[in-house]
């Protein structure tokens, strides 16, 4: 699937996310007996190429975010504000790995389960993404969970 946008067309920081753009979709892995969990992901250049949107949506629209990334000349990092349905956000920075590699370390506000930090690598692998999280939740690291995504046709939800 072809995005129609260039590496060129992204500020030289956000140029790594040039194949990450268009639609995803991943089903995780719950225990059995639980309900199925599957999240619909859009990455989309904005702000003519200074700053990356994404849109994402579980169950179509049981839960939902929105980020937006950029790069903030202060800091001199790649920095980004994750907004939810659940009435809690995050701030926080991303770290370059490679060329198809990024991790994201996050500071979480308001989370009613206990979670005040999320770190995550994520990994363009071809038309394929892999996703691996892990929470810091009531004081301790929760195991990391890893996810795979897949190119899709299929629309973010919001109720």
């Amino acid at each position: 699937m072809s995005t129609g946008v260039m590496a060129k067309d992204f500020a030289k920081e956000l140029a790594i996310f040039n194949g990450y753009l268009g639609t995803w979709e991943s089903n995780f892995a719950v225990a059995e007996g639980q309900a199925p969990v599957f999240d619909v992901s859009r990455w989309e250049r904005v702000l003519n190429g200074k700053a990356l949107r994404t849109l994402h949506s579980i169950n179509e629209g049981e839960y939902g975010g929105e980020s937006i990334i950029f790069y903030d000349t202060t800091k001199q990092a790649l920095v980004f504000y994750y907004f939810t349905t659940a009435n809690f956000h995050t701030t926080g920075t991303l770290e370059i790995i490679d060329e198809n590699t990024f991790a994201a370390y996050e500071d979480v506000t308001g989370n009613e389960n206990g979670i005040t930090q999320v770190k995550s690598v994520s990994k363009l692998l071809g038309d394929k993404m892999m996703v691996s999280t892990s929470y810091l939740k009531n004081g301790e690291w929760t195991k990391e969970q890893s996810r795979t995504y897949t190119r899709s046709n299929k629309t973010v939800v919001f109720k």
